[in-house]
């Protein structure tokens, strides 16, 4: 225990150190504020949608008092769908940033609705909102680098390397009980502010740790890797210059390359383009005859085949059979377009066993319920909720029954759905790996610290 208390107080006599500690304290904090803040804003948006929608359908309702069209109410009444945010989602803001949280849907084409804002792969380590998974991945690397990049050389450059191999103490077991000194510092800096978070959101004990066991590896990585750089350099600033262009290297250069890499060999369309299809698909039904888009219609919905045919130049069966028929004709691109964005964030994943920086962040958003998978677990519930409010009135619809007070009370309500955490297991696997093999290059360069 002395000896430990003599460490720290070698490692926070050094004023970049110390600074270095305290700096990467106030970073955390304030992501971890700032994550906790646009969580909130987003929490108070929901509140405030889901006010105006309740106006919205009073409003609706009020119509309806004496009744009236079915095809009508389900025209004008919109229903709302929320993907209410995680837990933990402070921590990672991901997909949260540029996807909608609330959708409100009507029973018109699905497609056109759903992908007005597409789901897009997020750049591997392209720069984000500034919260906590921003300041594990790419700053806390940086306090690594600045507390470990003269461990050996730093003694070397005193004087005291001769001093320090003639210690009692092995000099590999003096090594490791500094590193992980600076480890066990670095580390606090970190979990400290984000378990505060994690408290004041309420997250759950299991993802919780799971989120400080990502750390603990990822850090774990950096300080192999910087002790590996240390052992083998002769000043520090040689250390300083290669643990930084190692950085560069493993956090943006190769991530960028293989996220472009990804890019060209799945190429993936824009979602704004089904939407854009199927609305054209509706348009040119306008010019078709009835029977030819109520015959499409049935090919996917036979329960309504023997309805009443439709006369006259409106009828609102026509009407949302012709939304229903456009939806069909584009199913297959929709079904190749998500198909295209699993296979990048798969490889995405996969891209994890060699790159930390984005194990850490697939781990982080997964826990989190920020990342693609959880955007495109959202639309499913849309489009699930898109199938029950057609189950709902269409029957009013084809059978020309009346709408009225009664039948509001009675509209179906969308209900949130969890994600799930087999991908998490992976990264944490893959980051496990990263983490021996870099503590493993670590201690092997410093029992040969002798011979430099």
């Amino acid at each position: 225990m002395k000896t430990l208390q003599l460490e720290l107080r070698l490692a926070l006599h050094s004023r970049l150190a110390a600074g270095a500690l305290i700096l990467l304290l106030l970073l955390t904090a304030l992501a971890v504020w700032s994550g906790l803040h646009a969580i909130s804003n987003q929490r108070d948006a929901l509140a405030r949608i889901a006010a105006v929608q309740r106006d919205d359908v009073a409003a609706v309702a009020e119509k309806y008092r004496d009744g009236g069209e079915a095809g009508y109410a389900a025209y004008s009444t919109p229903h709302l769908t929320v993907n209410p945010p995680a837990p933990l989602a402070f921590a990672a803001i991901g997909q949260r940033d540029v996807q909608p949280y609330a959708l409100r849907v009507r029973l018109l084409g699905l497609h056109s609705q759903l992908y007005e804002s597409e789901s897009i792969n997020p750049e591997l380590a392209a720069a984000g909102r500034f919260d906590f998974a921003f300041v594990l991945v790419y700053l806390a690397p940086l306090f690594v680098i600045a507390l470990m990049h003269d461990l050996v050389a730093g003694e070397r450059e005193a004087g005291r390397l001769r001093l320090v191999d003639s210690l009692p103490v092995p000099g590999a077991r003096l090594w490791r009980r500094r590193i992980a000194l600076r480890y066990g510092l670095v580390l606090a800096a970190l979990l400290l502010p984000f378990a505060f978070g994690a408290a004041g959101a309420d997250a759950g004990l299991g993802a919780t740790v799971l989120v400080a066991l990502g750390a603990a590896l990822y850090l774990a990585f950096w300080f192999g890797v910087a002790a590996a750089v240390a052992a083998l350099v002769r000043t520090s600033a040689a250390g300083a210059a290669v643990l930084l262009a190692v950085f560069v290297v493993l956090t943006l250069v190769l991530p960028t390359f293989v996220n472009g890499a990804i890019g060209r060999a799945v190429p993936v369309s824009k979602g704004a383009e089904l939407a854009l299809a199927q609305r054209q698909e509706v348009h040119n039904g306008w010019d078709l005859p009835k029977g030819e888009t109520m015959t499409k219609f049935f090919r996917t919905n036979p329960a309504w085949r023997d309805t009443a045919p439709v006369t006259g130049r409106f009828h609102w069966k026509w009407y949302y059979a012709m939304h229903q028929a456009g939806d069909d004709a584009v199913a297959g691109r929709a079904g190749d377009y998500r198909a295209a964005l699993t296979a990048r964030e798969d490889w995405t994943r996969r891209s994890g066993w060699l790159l930390p920086s984005v194990a850490v962040q697939v781990l982080l958003h997964r826990l989190a319920d920020t990342d693609l998978e959880s955007q495109l677990a959202y639309q499913d519930r849309i489009a699930a909720f898109h199938t029950v409010l057609r189950r709902f009135y269409y029957p009013y619809i084809f059978n020309d029954r009346p709408f009225g007070p009664a039948e509001f009370a009675q509209l179906p309500a969308y209900a949130a759905g969890a994600g799930g955490g087999g991908v998490a297991v992976t990264a944490l696997g893959a980051l496990g790996i990263l983490a021996f093999a870099g503590l493993a290059a670590g201690a092997f360069r410093l029992r040969r610290v002798r011979a430099l």
